[in-house]
């Protein structure tokens, strides 16, 4: 009988969910897997991938379409009635749309197989498209700000548009409250960070839209032109802000961080459940996309025979995959118990976590 001594082994398997504990990821898509209690297979993960990527294309089409028409239409009026600010909310409409094709882009790339050259999938272009979106959301806070600034040294005072501009910036902060309702809450369903970086680029548009009609109140209503042009570098730094914080968060993904580091407490909480399992260390988790690649090292007794330690591991992987939910691949490598590797790569152990509490 061949057994596990000095030697460690490692497994990484697809699963058999235990009945009744559907992996949460699954409610995302309609393709949802009804075969009761079965993790998704290989072709039916990358169906689910691809259901995914199709309703990221599909609202970042929506979104591209409408932004292209209220671009065109607010530039038009804006030229026609006289409102530089009017043509400028247009300009920043016009931005939208880049940031729209780039999601658009990315939606196609990220519904891709994986490949040799990609074997872990193409998810991570998720994660560089967000970047992308978060510099031009960044240019424009920072174009708006400079502009802002340029008018009060030259000490331009805005003048007040024709009624057709004003019904337009209106029907923009509407159009756009709306694209950003749908984008908060498709991100919400796909996990998608570059659809929630394009929402919080409409949730920024409004803010812009808004400031226009504040400033315009405050400068020919109270006439206080100054305070049209204060509301405008607020806003500016508003959306800078939120660009930094964008861009901040899908660093995390690209350097293979997770967001939630009650994930390890978690992981070895399910390990512990499983018996012969034991020590989980080495343990490291990364975002791709909306879900994680887990690896982690467990100890086994080293009497055990290599099909027992692979049982475990099976164990282990089911475990982990039904608790936590959204998780794209499972490493286990077993090791005999007691086993000391001087040589080992960072990882966490309970003890890490513990002396970090």
């Amino acid at each position: 009988m061949l057994h596990v001594t000095d030697a460690s082994v490692v497994y990484s398997s697809e699963k058999a969910v235990p009945q009744g504990l559907i992996p949460v990821f699954i409610d995302y898509f309609p393709l949802r897997d009804r075969a009761r209690g079965r993790m998704p297979s290989v072709k039916e993960r990358h169906m689910l991938d691809k259901d995914r990527a199709q309703s990221i294309y599909r609202i970042s089409l929506l979104v591209m379409i409408a932004n292209a028409l209220l671009a065109a239409s607010k530039i038009a009026i804006g030229i026609g009635a006289g409102s530089l600010a009017v043509t400028s909310d247009g300009l920043d409409s016009a931005v939208d749309i880049i940031a729209s094709f780039v999601t658009l882009a990315a939606s196609l790339i990220i519904s891709k197989p994986p490949d040799i050259r990609h074997p872990y999938g193409h998810r991570r272009a998720e994660a560089i498209a967000t970047k992308i979106v978060a510099f031009l959301i960044f240019f424009i806070g920072a174009q708006l700000i400079i502009s802002t600034v340029e008018r009060i040294l030259r000490g331009e005072l805005r003048e007040l548009p024709a009624p057709l501009a004003l019904y337009i910036t209106v029907v923009s902060i509407i159009g756009k409250a709306v694209l950003s309702y749908l984008l908060f809450r498709q991100s919400r369903r796909t996990g998608s960070s570059m659809l929630k970086a394009n929402a919080n680029n409409m949730r920024n548009d409004i803010f812009i839209s808004v400031a226009v009609l504040a400033g315009l109140v405050f400068t020919f209503i109270l006439s206080l032109p100054l305070i049209d042009y204060l509301l405008a570098i607020l806003v500016s730094l508003w959306i800078i802000k939120s660009a930094i914080q964008i861009f901040w968060e899908s660093t995390l993904e690209t350097m293979d961080g997770v967001q939630d580091e009650n994930l390890y407490s978690v992981i070895f909480a399910a390990v512990e459940e499983i018996p012969g399992a034991s020590h989980p260390h080495r343990t490291r988790i990364r975002s791709l996309g909306d879900m994680y690649i887990i690896s982690l090292d467990i100890e086994v007794a080293p009497t055990l025979s290599v099909a027992e330690g692979h049982r475990i591991a099976l164990q282990v992987e089911d475990r982990i995959s039904t608790t936590i939910g959204n998780v794209y691949d499972v490493v286990v490598h077993v090791e005999p118990r007691g086993n000391v590797e001087r040589n080992e790569k960072y990882g966490l152990s309970r003890q890490n976590i513990d002396d970090r509490s």
